[in-house]
């Protein structure tokens, strides 16, 4: 996969509401009632690519399943990233629940225990030397914090991230993430905000010589050298959209290159950490422990909005100045929220599913891609995989687009990555029978194409 096979910016993060196969499924899929809240939708929330004008309507979530007002059950393989543990988790409403009767808010003068319960269990399974934290209400707040403290720590204000990369929404988010879809036309955005080629496997955009991108590592260096006042480079470990892990060994040598110039290393784990990988983070898989993770999706259990920045205690430093001192910063409720979720997750084991049942999922995929050539790549960890499909050498994003709407058709929703990677991310909680049926369903959509 590389940048150059976005045929639009539209189709960076895929599945957009502009698809022309969006009203052609609408037409034959949606009743009068589904079509009206829609409409009243559409009427008062700002459009938007992605979301508003919506696709559908639900009206129940579960499990792996969405019930859409139409009585349809459509198995999760999207989810925002939220769904690790499926939809209303019953020990997570529960703990929401039982916290809601006790204290539903807890002002930010304050603390509370749930909360420094969840702290301490979050330092105790962070890898290295990680063992300071701080909530927010969302991935895109914790990714501010982050460069906030990068600043404060370095009292440098540069930043190097990756292009087609995604940190968050915000105008500080934008500006260091790579996707045009939130870059274009918005005018100036945060100043000393670099960019270089991300990390893929295979070749690399810019005709790196050898597979560990030894070229795109001597321009960041160069970079370093150069700019000479870079706080920090910031990236997704691995390319959470498009399923794609970085070349062996790229990971160690950026922390060797980062060391060398004083340049922080932060992590955004925001839809990726919390053990659908088959590691609680996914930068363990790589063994390099960043000098910040950032944690959210998830971590709320599916229900609360939770975030989480997690460092070490040597840039413990600002404690004169705030860094979030956001509302919800120890709220009682997400934390108990996000405390069920790990418990979840490690008493469960569900971790141990995701190995056992990625492993699965891979294998079929990969039996796939030998019976249809269209399919280029299949590629995942645990239970986040990636359909890569191309045609002619080239990105397959109309051929995806196809696939997507047949899937939605047969009651399986996912999402669409750099236009052609079918995105395939199913609650941690799935059984292998559900699985199988998935994939099933997205066989028979690629057959169709035939």
């Amino acid at each position: 996969m590389s940048i150059t096979d976005k045929q639009s910016p539209e189709r960076s993060e895929g599945d957009v509401n502009l698809s022309p196969r969006r009203s052609a499924w609408a037409q034959s899929h949606l009743d009068e009632k589904t079509e009206a809240m829609l409409a009243e939708d559409a009427k008062f929330f700002l459009h938007q690519s992605l979301s508003t004008p919506c696709l559908n309507a639900i009206q129940a979530s579960e499990g792996i399943y969405l019930e859409d007002v139409q009585g349809r059950k459509i198995m999760d393989f999207h989810g925002n990233s939220v769904h690790q543990v499926g939809h209303g988790h019953p020990r997570v409403i529960a703990a929401i629940k039982a916290q809601l009767d006790t204290m539903p808010f807890c002002p930010r003068r304050y603390t509370n225990q749930v909360a420094i319960d969840l702290a301490r269990r979050l330092v105790e399974l962070a890898p290295g030397k990680l063992s300071k934290v701080l909530f927010a209400p969302g991935g895109t707040s914790a990714i501010g914090m982050a460069l906030k403290l990068a600043r404060y720590a370095t009292g440098r204000h540069k930043t190097v991230s990756m292009w087609d990369s995604f940190h968050g929404a915000s105008l500080d988010a934008i500006s260091i993430g790579g996707e045009a879809l939130f870059r274009k036309d918005v005018g100036p955005l945060l100043p000393g905000t670099e960019h270089i080629p991300p990390p893929t496997r295979g070749k690399c955009l810019f005709n790196c010589e050898d597979e560990q991108h030894s070229g795109c590592l001597e321009y960041l260096e160069y970079l370093f050298d150069m700019q000479g006042d870079v706080a920090a480079l910031i990236a997704e470990p691995m390319r959470w959209t498009t399923v794609e892990p970085p070349p062996p060994g790229y990971w160690k040598k950026v922390r060797e290159i980062c060391d060398r110039h004083g340049v922080l290393l932060i992590f955004d784990e925001i839809p990726s950490a919390l053990g659908r990988t088959g590691k609680m983070f996914v930068c363990e898989h790589f063994d390099v422990v960043p000098d910040m993770l950032v944690i959210g999706k998830g971590f709320g259990g599916g229900v609360f909005p939770m975030a989480a920045l997690i460092t070490t205690a040597a840039l413990d430093i600002v404690g004169d100045r705030a860094l979030g001192h956001y509302t919800h910063e120890k709220s009682s409720v997400g934390c108990a929220a996000a405390l069920a979720t790990l418990d979840c997750l490690q008493q469960d084991g569900l971790i141990e599913n995701s190995i056992e049942l990625g492993r699965h999922a891979l294998a079929r995929l990969q039996s796939m891609q030998n019976k249809l050539p269209i399919i280029h790549e299949v590629r995942g960890l645990g239970l986040h995989l990636g359909v890569e499909l191309r045609r002619n050498g080239k990105a397959a994003s109309d051929e995806a687009d196809t696939v997507l709407y047949h899937s939605l058709s047969q009651g399986l929703s996912y999402k669409v990555g750099g236009g052609c990677v079918l995105t395939l991310c199913p609650p941690m909680t799935i059984t292998k029978q559900a699985l199988d049926q998935a994939l099933d369903i997205v066989e028979a959509g690629i057959k169709s194409l035939a």
